[in-house]
C-alpha cells in the first residue's frame, strides 16, 4: 500500500488489474480533458505491464497507482506522481461509475499528505479549464493559480495549479 484514505486505497497497479483500467482509459469520457487517447484492450494489457515494470526502476519518475475503494476492494481509478524536481505533477483519473461520489476531493487530500510523507516541497496539477470540478478540488485544497494557457494537446484553455507544501 502506498497510502489509504477513509475509503480508499492506493496501492501498485497489478496485472488483475486489466479490466477496471482498459474500463478507465477506453472511456472517452474519462479522457476529454486528460492527455491521452482511447486504446484499445491490448493497447491498455501493454500499458499497463510497462506501468507496472517502472516499479522496479530505480530511476523511474512516472509513477501510476491503482485507487482501490475499501468497502468492496473494487478498482475505481488512478492516481499519478510525475517527479522530475522542479515541478512535482500530480493527477487522478475515475472510472465514470465514481464520479460524483467525493472520490476527488478524497485522493487529493490524501495526495498532499502522501507527497508532503515523501518530502515534497511543491506539487502541481493542470485543469482544463472547463472541468470545473476539479479546479474546485484544487483550490479546495489550498493550490495557486500560477499560469493560464492554452493546451497543445486538445486545445483547450488550462491552468497550472501550485501547492507548496
Amino acid at each position: 500500500m502506498i497510502f489509504e484514505t477513509e475509503n480508499l486505497l492506493v496501492r501498485r497497479l497489478i496485472f488483475d488489474d486489466l479490466q477496471g483500467f482498459h474500463k478507465l482509459e477506453s472511456n472517452p469520457k474519462v479522457l476529454l480533458y486528460a492527455t491521452g487517447t482511447v486504446k484499445t484492450l491490448p493497447e491498455n494489457k501493454n500499458e499497463l505491464k510497462q506501468l507496472i515494470l517502472k516499479y522496479n526502476n530505480p530511476l523511474n519518475n512516472f509513477w501510476i497507482y491503482a485507487i482501490i475503494r475499501k468497502s468492496d476492494n473494487e478498482f475505481v481509478g488512478t492516481v499519478a506522481l510525475v517527479k522530475d524536481n522542479l515541478d512535482d505533477e500530480i493527477g487522478y483519473r475515475f472510472l465514470e461509475a465514481y464520479w460524483g461520489l467525493g472520490y476527488g476531493s478524497e485522493i487529493c487530500k490524501g495526495l498532499v499528505t502522501y507527497c508532503k510523507e515523501i518530502g515534497l516541497k511543491k506539487i502541481i496539477g493542470y485543469v482544463v479549464d472547463v472541468n470545473s470540478a476539479s479546479a474546485k478540488i484544487l483550490k479546495n485544497n489550498s493550490f495557486k493559480v500560477v499560469n493560464k494557457f492554452i493546451s497543445e494537446g486538445n486545445k483547450l484553455p488550462e491552468t497550472k495549479y501550485e501547492l507548496h507544501l
